[in-house]
């Protein structure tokens, strides 16, 4: 089996949305669909996807939550400590930016992520990290080589602390004490901009 993995840079924020995809069976597993989902939407027409994973509820992560899962009738996963945060636009942000999309509400998530679990989702077993500081609940989620860190690393930054919930010392706990014991060779898939690796991060990122 060969699982594909494809970027959509969705909404205003070019937030990066994650479809993983067995061909072969026609299943997929959506990360982060954020706002303006349209081109993701279309992609995953024919397939069954399994579910929805967030690595945190800011509204540009979650802005395509509701519209994936009425279109595919798949479970939501999200880590407890921003539960609250999908239904309810001051948590989540969205109302703090209106001027680029107005408020974001969705139902509740089906289930819980918290550390050290581990999803079975396309015959794959997929590692959660909770990985907190840029968002109370962020998660990181590591499947072999690759690891969606949502908004902790950036190819030559990091998250930024300054919203709810954020903390620097426990952002850089995160990515010191849980993503950079990742092996080097791991490639990293951000909530925006390129991918890169842990081990270019280790040696070229000013900020870590």
């Amino acid at each position: 089996m060969t699982i594909r993995i494809e970027t959509f840079a969705l909404g205003p924020l070019s937030t990066n949305a994650y479809l993983l995809s067995d061909s072969e069976k026609g299943t997929g597993v959506v990360i982060d669909p954020g706002q303006r989902p349209e081109a993701l939407l279309r992609r995953i027409e024919s397939l069954e996807i399994e579910a929805i994973v967030l690595t945190h509820a800011h509204f540009d992560h979650i802005g395509g939550v509701d519209a994936v899962r009425k279109a595919k009738g798949c479970p939501v996963y999200l880590h407890d400590a921003e539960a609250d945060w999908l239904t309810d636009p001051k948590l989540n942000g969205s109302l703090n930016w209106p001027d680029i999309g107005g408020p974001v509400v969705t139902e509740p998530a089906e289930y819980a992520l918290d550390e050290g679990m581990s999803l079975k989702l396309l015959g794959e077993t997929f590692r959660v990290y909770h990985t907190p500081g840029h968002s109370p609940g962020s998660v990181s989620l590591v499947w072999g080589t690759h690891a969606f860190c949502g908004d902790v690393l950036f190819k030559m930054g990091v998250g930024r602390t300054d919203l709810r919930g954020g903390s620097s010392k426990e952002l850089y706990n995160s990515i010191h004490d849980r993503l950079f014991r990742l092996p080097d060779e791991t490639i990293l898939h951000p909530g925006h901009g390129p991918r890169t690796t842990i081990g270019y991060e280790k040696e070229h990122n000013p900020y870590v």
